[in-house]
């Protein structure tokens, strides 16, 4: 063999080795398939995404229903992981979920460090909630003031560069409402869907508190998430979620756990009905 030749025999063999890695990437599915089971990650901090149901002690809500369809479209068992704010993303990439179905909406931020499924499964803003007396009107009165959030928020951006208010990242939405309870911040800003129902159904807890401000934080494509490279697993999932859009399963969800606000879910149903 000559000089000439090995470093072209090399390079080809190179050529090959990547082409093999890349295609043996995305062994996720080949995982969930071969076990029988779909582990996903999801939190359980409200009604309606995610709750245990006082009565029956089961998990329930709008993100347990799409996590069972997509285990169902791949004919195996659900088997979910409670995941919080602060650690969803190291569960996912160490492995301990397959995704996540977790109230992450997407941001570029995050795009960086994971793949996500293409089609939204809804869309969300955050919504701050404070006492009735607290004087705030706007977004921007919360200008120097504390304000409580999530751990990992993509609210806490808008809030400090947008807004000036002064974050406070808590573990969970339920430790961060119980900051605001204590007087600790003057708002707290989660999802408003999820603070909606909070306050709608535990009104003497809650009945010197309100949303305060008639429009959301930040409205964002709330999308399953997948570890890096593992875009077969993402491609076979966003089919998924696209036929639950069309044949009205998600809105149908949706509906069933209370989400209230479903124009982006009609929206999309027609969208991608109109595009088969």
């Amino acid at each position: 063999m000559s000089r000439k030749f090995l470093p072209k025999a090399l390079l080809a063999m190179s050529i090959a080795l990547l082409a093999a890695t890349q295609a043996s990437a995305d062994a996720t599915l080949d995982r969930i398939k071969a076990r029988g089971t779909l582990t996903v990650g999801v939190i359980l901090s409200g009604a309606p995404f995610g709750y245990i149901d006082p009565t029956s002690q089961t998990q329930k809500g709008y993100n347990l229903d799409i996590a069972k369809a997509l285990a169902d479209d791949l004919g195996v068992k659900l088997e979910t992981v409670t995941v919080t704010p602060p650690n969803r993303v190291q569960f996912l990439q160490q492995g301990k979920v397959d995704i996540l179905i977790a109230n992450m909406q997407y941001t570029e931020d995050r795009a960086k460090v994971l793949d996500w499924v293409a089609t939204p499964y809804d869309r969300s803003g955050g919504a701050a909630v404070g006492r009735k007396d607290s004087g705030l009107k706007d977004w921007a009165d919360l200008k120097g003031k504390p304000v409580c959030v999530s751990q990992g928020s993509n609210f806490t951006q808008p809030l400090i560069e947008q807004y000036g208010a002064e974050v406070k990242g808590l573990p969970s939405q339920p430790e961060s409402l119980l900051a605001l309870q204590g007087g600790n911040c003057v708002a707290a800003v989660h999802v408003g869907a999820t603070v909606g129902l909070l306050l709608e159904d535990r009104p003497e807890e809650w009945k010197d508190y309100t949303i305060l401000f008639p429009t959301e934080l930040l409205p964002s494509d709330s999308v399953i998430w997948v570890r890096k490279g593992e875009k077969e697993t993402a491609e076979a999932l966003d089919k998924s979620i696209r036929q639950l859009h069309t044949s009205g399963k998600l809105l149908e969800f949706a509906k069933a756990n209370r989400l209230r606000n479903t124009d982006y879910l009609e929206q999309e149903r027609k969208t991608l009905s109109a595009g088969k």
